[in-house]
C-alpha cells in the first residue's frame, strides 16, 4: 500500500480497525479498542498527524495521576463545548490513535504514557502539554526517572504552553524549553526520585517550600498553589471540594483548572464541575457487600503507595492489599520495600494477588504479623467486619478486584 494516497489509508484503516474491535467483542478477546487502534496504525502510519489535524489538543502524561487529571480537565472544558477523551486510559500509540480517530471534536484531551510522550507531541503538534510528575515506576521499563526527563525536555523544545508541577525538579527541567508556561505549586510527600538535579546531577538544597541547585536550576514561583483545600493565586481563591479523597487528587484538580483557564475555562465554574466526580475509571468505587462499603483505591509505585497510606492514615479502617508483579505492573516488586507499610498497623489486614506472598513477607519485616490471605477480593472482604474497608490494588490487581466485585454485584 505504499503507493496508496494517506487520507485512503486512513479511511481503510478506520474501517478495518472497527472491524477487528467488532471481531475482537464478538470473541470476547478483551482486545477492546486498542486492537482497532493497532491495525489503523498498521494500516496508516501517519493516523495520528491526519487525526489531529486542526483540534485543539492537550496531553497529559507524568507517573501518577493520569487518568483522574486527563477526566478531571475533559470536564472543565466540556463547559466550552464537545471534547473528545481516552476515558479508558488507553495511553500508548494503539490506544491514542484510536481515541483521536473515535470522534471530532474541535478539543481532544489525551493523557499519555510518560514513555510515549515525545512522539505523541511529534506527532500532533499538541498546543498544551500538562505535566503531572515523574517517579519511579514499572522498574523494567521507566526505572530512571532522569532519562525520561531528558525525553521529555527535548520534546518539549518550543511546545506552545506547558502546565507544569513546580515541585518536581524532574518536570521543571522538561519543561522549561517550551514557549510559555503555567507554573503550579502542588507541594509533595514523594521526593526519594528527586534527590539530585536532573540537570548536573548534584544534590539538591530544600527548604520549606523551595528546592535550587547551585548550577541554577530552581523551583519556579507558580501562579497557581494549593493552600490546604483551595486553589491559589495572587488574585483568586478556588476552593476544592472534591468527592474523590486525599491530597493527590486535589493535586489532580489543581493542575486539570489552571490547564483549562489556560483555554478560557472560568476556576470556578472549572471547580464547580469537579465536585459531582466521584470515581473516574474505577478508581474510588464503593462496592456494597453484605455491610462492608468497600472502596478501591490504585496504587501502582512507592508516591503512589505513599498517597494511599495517607488517604487512610488516622483511621482503623480494615484494609485488603492487592498486588501482582506483571505486564503493566512492572516484573520487578523490590520497590515495596521502599513504602513505609507499617503505618498500617492496628487494623485489619487481608492480602491477595499472585504475588501476595511478597506481600506478606514486606508486612511481616514492617512488623505486622496478624495478616490474613485471601484468594480473590470478594473472599477477602468476607473475612473483615461489616462496614468501611479499602480495598489497595496496583494495576492488574485492581483491575481483577473491580470485575470480581462488579461480578459479585
Amino acid at each position: 500500500m505504499s503507493k496508496v494516497p494517506a487520507r485512503l489509508r486512513l479511511s481503510i484503516g478506520l474501517l478495518l480497525g472497527r472491524a477487528a474491535e467488532a471481531a475482537s467483542r464478538m470473541l470476547r478477546l478483551g482486545a477492546g479498542g486498542v486492537i482497532g487502534g493497532r491495525v489503523l496504525v498498521a494500516v496508516a502510519p501517519s493516523a495520528a498527524r491526519d487525526l489531529a489535524q486542526g483540534r485543539h489538543l492537550t496531553l497529559v502524561s507524568g507517573t501518577n495521576g493520569k487518568t483522574t487529571t486527563t477526566a478531571y480537565l475533559t470536564a472543565c472544558l466540556r463547559t466550552l463545548g464537545p471534547v473528545d477523551t481516552n476515558a479508558d486510559g488507553a495511553n500508548t500509540r494503539p490506544g491514542f490513535v484510536r481515541s483521536l480517530a473515535a470522534g471530532s471534536a474541535p478539543r481532544v484531551v489525551l493523557e499519555t504514557d510518560e514513555g510515549w510522550l515525545p512522539w505523541a507531541i511529534a506527532q500532533t503538534a499538541a498546543e498544551v502539554v500538562v505535566l503531572l510528575n515523574l517517579s519511579r515506576d514499572q522498574l523494567h521499563r521507566n526505572h530512571e526517572v532522569r532519562l525520561v526527563a531528558q525525553s521529555w525536555g527535548r520534546a518539549l523544545d518550543g511546545v506552545a504552553h506547558v502546565v507544569a508541577n513546580v515541585d518536581d525538579p524532574s518536570v521543571v527541567l522538561a519543561a522549561l524549553g517550551a514557549r510559555t508556561h503555567t507554573w503550579v505549586g502542588l507541594g509533595s510527600r514523594w521526593t526519594q526520585d528527586s534527590g539530585l538535579c536532573p540537570r548536573c546531577g548534584a544534590e539538591l538544597e530544600r527548604s520549606l517550600d523551595d528546592w535550587w541547585c547551585y548550577c541554577g536550576l530552581r523551583r519556579p514561583s507558580p501562579q497557581w498553589w494549593l493552600e490546604d483545600t483551595d486553589l491559589v493565586s495572587a488574585t483568586d481563591r478556588v476552593a476544592l471540594d472534591l468527592e474523590l479523597p486525599g491530597q493527590a487528587n486535589q493535586a489532580n484538580a489543581a493542575m486539570a483548572i489552571a490547564a483549562a483557564a489556560h483555554w478560557g475555562v472560568d476556576p470556578h465554574q472549572g471547580a464547580a464541575t469537579l465536585r459531582r466526580i466521584g470515581s473516574v475509571a474505577g478508581r474510588y468505587q464503593v462496592f456494597e457487600r453484605d455491610g462492608r462499603r468497600a472502596q478501591l483505591i490504585l496504587a501502582k509505585n512507592p508516591a503512589s503507595w505513599l498517597e494511599a497510606l495517607e488517604m487512610v492514615a488516622g483511621t482503623t479502617t480494615p484494609v485488603v492489599l492487592a498486588f501482582n508483579s506483571e505486564g503493566v505492573d512492572g516484573r520487578d516488586p523490590s520497590w515495596l520495600y521502599d513504602v513505609p507499610l507499617s503505618r498500617f498497623a492496628g487494623r485489619p489486614i487481608v492480602v491477595t494477588g499472585r504475588r501476595a506472598t511478597d506481600m506478606l513477607v514486606r508486612l511481616e519485616m514492617a512488623g505486622l504479623h496478624d495478616v490474613l490471605r485471601a484468594d480473590d477480593a470478594e473472599s477477602a472482604l468476607a473475612l473483615l467486619p461489616p462496614g468501611p474497608v479499602s480495598v489497595i490494588a496496583n494495576y492488574t490487581a485492581f483491575q481483577e478486584a473491580r470485575e470480581v466485585l462488579d461480578d459479585a454485584g
